[in-house]
């Protein structure tokens, strides 16, 4: 996504800024991360701020106000949401800026890997609120067409559920997750499964990024067939996704999900995707 700068932002934007967090005395903008029209890092007296927007009419606007509600109950995992604000065209979000951080590598041997399993595990503690989050056997309906694999995905564990590593950030040992635009309730193993896909990507086995998803408490408690059901449809989601928008990164991703199931049912290639899920629950 195009980023606009701060000296390119309207006199009435900046001023919405500068009402929230104070004169603005110097701007940088940053270049990593694929979602935001406007992030930047603020010097104003009263330190630094990390702010990033949407013009409001961008559908990913209403991404933003679920990241604002469900930031209060991630804070053990997550940076602090300083303030939201909307006018003069825009949706802005302000975050406690984490000097020190980096974005997490996923490759393996990577020395970050613990710490983010930690995060994990961290996030599996917090009870899911009572806001209007999607559920999980609601957002992978289509790729579960049968009620009892729809039921496996059912839980009250709060998910984040996109851990691409541009949304962990590695803050002196410490794992942060952020952009929180798909907040969702379900059976707590799901999020070491998105977890382990983006470790495929980065360059694991299936065997060794389930490894890793092991170190995940709610891992070995999820029922074998739940996880190879939602492997089978990861694998469904991301093949359609590649085919309608065949870009480079989503094209590996699906290769990644495809992996994965491959990995779960045996099989040497997957095809008719509801035949397989629906095998993977006998």
């Amino acid at each position: 996504m195009q980023r606009t700068d701060w000296e390119d932002l309207g006199q009435g934007v900046r001023d919405l800024i500068q009402a929230q967090a104070g004169p603005v005395l110097c701007a940088r903008t940053v270049a990593a991360g694929l979602n935001s029209q406007l992030a930047v890092v603020l010097e104003t007296a009263a330190g630094q701020v990390f702010v990033k927007g949407l013009r409001t009419d961008h559908p990913g606007a209403v991404r933003q106000r679920r990241e604002a509600m469900i930031n209060p109950y991630v804070l053990p995992v997550a940076p602090r949401l300083r303030w939201q604000a909307e006018g003069a065209g825009w949706s802005l979000l302000a975050f406690d800026y984490l000097p020190h951080a980096r974005h997490a590598d996923y490759a393996p041997g990577s020395a970050d890997l613990p710490a983010i399993v930690h995060a994990l595990n961290q996030l599996q503690q917090i009870p899911c609120p009572d806001l209007p989050v999607k559920r999980a056997e609601q957002r992978w309906a289509a790729y579960l067409k049968d009620e009892a694999a729809r039921d496996l995905l059912v839980g009250e564990t709060l998910l984040h559920t996109d851990f691409n590593p541009l949304n962990v950030l590695m803050d002196v040992g410490t794992a942060r997750i952020i952009d929180w635009a798909w907040p969702t309730r379900g059976a707590a193993f799901i999020d070491p499964a998105c977890f382990l896909l983006r470790l495929i990507l980065a360059g694991h086995t299936a065997a060794q990024a389930e490894a890793w998803a092991a170190r995940c408490d709610s891992w070995a408690s999820a029922p074998h067939n739940a996880i190879s059901a939602f492997a089978l449809a990861c694998a469904c989601l991301y093949a359609e996704i590649a085919q309608q928008d065949p870009q480079p990164w989503k094209q590996r991703l699906a290769a990644a999900a495809q992996k994965w199931a491959q990995h779960r049912t045996k099989e040497p290639e997957l095809s008719g995707c509801n035949k397989y899920v629906l095998s993977a629950l006998e």
